[in-house]
């Protein structure tokens, strides 16, 4: 048995201005990951989550604690300070203390990306073109968010490949499952014209 395929799973928006339509997207972008990233996740018991694969790998349990480090300190205040907070410790993201238990880890996960979502939510279009600064180097906000949204698609494409080989040959894949493309192009076609024959018949 596998998992539907984890793709965007929204429909496309029709925003009236590029802008719009940008900032859409990237709400959308962060979403989609962010189930990826936990559907993944889900998979791995908790004696497999602080798993490292060598000295120099990040385990699940690091990765996660550094996203949340990292969207922590680039979307509090954000506009109004610097996206490197001084109270930020970067290096103790890829170290696990005590007291790092999953639990308390993913409890930092969600208040961070809560901490994102609301912050993109209250975004309009004349606000791209602001300035903001990381480490004092100064970025428009659209330069901001897609720099934090390919920083999260890097990592959460760790924490897939990670869960992945935890897994082996129990894991449930999150896109489409190999073999099965024709098949699920024709649902999604199938879909799409069911839709568009509603819409024609309103």
């Amino acid at each position: 048995m596998t998992m539907d395929p984890i793709l965007y799973q929204e429909p496309l928006g029709k925003a009236a201005d590029t802008s719009a339509a940008y900032l859409d997207e990237v709400r959308r972008a962060y979403r989609a990951h962010k189930r990826m990233a936990e559907a993944a996740m889900a998979q791995v018991a908790d004696d497999k989550f602080f798993t490292l694969l060598d000295d120099e790998s990040n385990s699940l349990a690091l990765l996660v604690k550094h996203i949340a480090g990292n969207l922590r300190s680039r979307f509090t205040d954000f506009g109004t300070s610097d996206g490197e907070k001084p109270d930020r410790q970067r290096d103790s993201e890829f170290v696990i203390v005590e007291g790092d238990s999953r639990e308390s880890l993913m409890q930092r996960w969600e208040a961070s990306w809560t901490l994102l979502f609301n912050v993109i939510a209250e975004l309009k279009p004349a606000d791209l073109a602001r300035t903001v600064t990381i480490r004092n180097e100064p970025h428009t906000i659209l330069q901001a968010l897609n720099r934090s949204l390919n920083h999260m698609v890097y990592h959460i494409g760790q924490i897939t490949f990670l869960a992945k080989h935890l897994r082996s040959a129990e894991w449930q894949t999150l896109s489409i499952p190999r073999g099965k493309t024709e098949e699920f192009n024709a649902k999604l076609a199938a879909k799409f014209q069911a839709t568009s024959e509603t819409s024609n018949n309103q």
